[in-house]
């Protein structure tokens, strides 16, 4: 095969090898035909088959949103890229090829079963996020430090792992390495792992292994920590309150005023300043208070609006599914005695019925789909009357300590007071900003909705509409 390369230009990934590999794995018979004659869009393809086609880069795979499974082994591909659209991917083989890095995987997060045997690969890494690997195997490449296996301990659903034909194979401690470090492995190199063979690794790595289950345990909580802190700055913001609960604004204003450290310096300054914070302080955890309070309600309002969308349209589906099904059961004879039918006048009077029959279809289809966008535009209406008394009401109670506020620090700098109105025309614009940009995108979202709805029912009424046509074009013929 290495012979057969050499003599080959490497192959780019274009759109003429992408029809051709998506028709080759097409449907057979009368529905390959249909499908031939119609096309396939790329973004419905599930299974793609690109291997044995001397491709040395990944690429032009971005259209295939839905693919769940892509076999591009027996290449020439000395990186992974490309792959970032295809977060529906369950199953890549990438095996057979000249890979030296594992990369490019961040956002296959659904990724299952994942083959790079047969490469050049040295390093086990950069897969993290892959948290749903099951199977994996990077059998004949050049890794030759058992260490490089315990990154795997991060996949819990991980069951069966090909290394065989790694230099580090070769290790004696390698059969009972890889069991007790990766203890809920299931298959090793093709062989089920037995219990016996468990239970003596584990013993004989007992003390290496419970070492590392403790530290792996320390940086576990405090990533979690870490994590948690986050999730909670993330909802202050959320809030427009963030560093509020606490003496932060207060710390902040202090440092940056330089007649602070003076001011301290005075006989029973440090006193006074400890109270003024105190206070300044409790003032900072109401507004923190009210605005966890603000966006709670902002949620569930926008949470209840969603509810009615949802159920709106799903509704207006169901009466959709049956019309259609309705037409199709009342016409799937009279469909059936056109396309027999030997008498032309007679053909000609019932096409000309069924003609009558799809347009009253489009137009029931239409008037629910009419119905459905005014009875969301009245929702959408009310959804932005109640948001904006909400964020209205928001901003009125928002700073109604501001005079307590002002009257504490007044004696103080000028720059207190600034520092006080900067923080609530941050919290007051980001409110409105918040509504500005929710009521847009519902809109947009709405109208694309629409616009694929009308889509569909035009698509599914032309359907019809031709097999009339070419019913009579036989006639004629």
């Amino acid at each position: 095969m290495s012979q057969l390369y050499k003599t080959i230009e490497p192959s780019v990934i274009d759109d003429e090898m992408l029809e051709e590999a998506v028709k080759k794995q097409g449907p057979s018979g009368k529905a390959g035909q249909i499908a031939q004659l119609e096309g396939i869009e790329f973004k419905d393809v599930k299974n793609l088959q690109l291997d044995y086609r001397n491709i040395l880069k990944i690429d032009n795979l971005w259209q295939f949103k839905t693919l769940t499974k892509l076999q591009l082994d027996n290449n020439v591909i000395e990186k992974i890229e490309g792959l970032n659209a295809l977060i529906n991917l369950v199953w890549l083989d990438l095996s057979f090829n000249n890979i030296e890095i594992i990369e490019g995987l961040d956002e296959l997060v659904k990724l299952e079963d994942l083959s790079l045997y047969s490469n050049r690969i040295a390093n086990i890494e950069n897969m993290d996020s892959l948290v749903n690997l099951q199977i994996f195997s990077i059998g004949k490449n050049h890794i030759n430090k058992l260490e490089n296996i315990i990154y795997l301990r991060r996949f819990k659903r991980l069951r069966t792992l090909n290394l065989a034909g790694n230099p580090m194979c070769e290790d004696e401690r390698y059969s009972m390495y890889i069991p007790a470090y990766l203890p809920t492995l299931m298959y090793l190199d093709f062989r089920l792992i037995d219990k016996t063979t468990k239970e003596i690794a584990l013993e004989k790595h007992h003390s290496a292994v419970a070492n590392l289950m403790y530290h792996e345990d320390v940086a576990f909580k405090k990533l979690e920590k870490i994590r948690l802190q986050e999730e909670e700055l993330a909802l202050h913001k959320a809030a427009y309150v963030e560093y509020l609960n606490g003496p932060g604004l207060f710390n902040t204003m202090f440092s940056e005023d330089p007649e602070a450290p003076k001011l301290l310096m005075l006989p029973g300054a440090t006193e006074l300043v400890d109270i003024f914070k105190a206070e300044f302080t409790s003032i900072c955890q109401k507004l923190f208070t009210h605005g966890l309070k603000g966006h709670e309600k902002r949620q569930n309002e926008l949470e209840h609006f969603m509810e009615c969308v949802r159920e709106a349209i799903e509704e207006n589906q169901q009466k959709g599914v049956k019309v259609i099904k309705e037409f199709e059961e009342k016409n799937k004879e009279q469909l059936s005695e056109i396309q027999h039918m030997n008498d032309s006048q007679l053909l000609e009077i019932r096409i000309r019925e069924f003609r009558v029959e799809v347009d009253q279809l489009w137009s029931k289809l239409m008037n629910l789909e009419m119905q459905l966008v005014d009875q969301l535009e009245e929702t959408m209406s009310n959804f932005e009357r109640n948001i904006s008394e909400i964020v209205t009401s928001y901003v009125e109670n928002l700073f109604v300590d501001k005079d307590t506020v002002i009257n504490t620090v007044n004696a103080s700098h000028d720059m207190h007071l600034l520092k006080i109105d900067n923080q609530e025309d941050k919290m007051v614009t980001r409110a409105n900003g918040w509504a500005a940009d929710t009521i847009e995108t519902l809109h947009t979202d709405e109208i694309n909705r629409n616009r694929k709805r009308v889509l569909e029912i035009n698509i599914y009424v032309s359907h019809w509409r031709d097999e009339l046509d070419f019913l009579e074009l036989q006639d004629t013929n």
